[in-house]
């Protein structure tokens, strides 16, 4: 089986380049996490055994784990995994849910943006001063723009996935719907 048919039978997404974008970002997040793993048992077993621990364990986590969330944010936003609240669904009209859909992906869309354009100004800003971190000296700025970027992203995905579930006759689903 080739990587194409894998992506194609184990992603649910419409369109080969949206199943691989899917499929490039949990790499990311994956392999991410996989570092993260070894990090933690390095920095646990010299601790434990050594009496000596990883200096940079700390940081090295809190760049991970932003990558592995941001990573993540399109793809569960694009898949509607994000927890719903329809109570009132079913005592409004349809028409009334749909102008509420609409006026929540404006929301929505237009706060990541204008968070994403901050973050990337303060992220400018930081490669300016030429700020890094701690221990290792990594350039924060690019991970603080790295953050802005992917939530442009998760902002085109909101416009995306509402735009188009709310074109369909059906309402969106997640997928674990019992």
């Amino acid at each position: 089986m080739t990587l194409n048919n894998w992506i194609s039978a184990h992603y649910e997404e419409q369109g080969m380049a949206i199943k691989w974008v899917a499929f490039s970002l949990e790499l990311i997040a994956g392999i991410t996490l996989l570092l993260l793993m070894f990090i933690t048992c390095t920095d646990v077993v010299g601790r434990y055994l050594f009496n000596n621990s990883l200096d940079a364990a700390s940081e090295l986590t809190e760049i991970g784990i932003a990558i592995i969330v941001f990573a993540e944010m399109p793809i569960i936003t694009w898949r509607g995994g994000h927890v719903v609240v329809d109570m009132l669904d079913n005592f409004l009209g349809g028409t009334i849910v749909k102008v509420l859909g609409v006026l929540s992906i404006l929301v929505i869309s237009s706060s990541l943006y204008y968070l994403a354009a901050k973050i990337f100004f303060l992220g400018a800003r930081s490669i300016r001063r030429s700020e890094a971190s701690e221990f290792l000296a990594i350039p924060m700025g690019y991970v603080v723009q790295y953050i802005a970027i992917m939530s442009w992203v998760t902002a085109a995905t909101v416009i995306s996935y509402g735009t188009y579930h709310l074109l369909k006759k059906t309402k969106p689903t997640t997928n674990k719907e019992a």
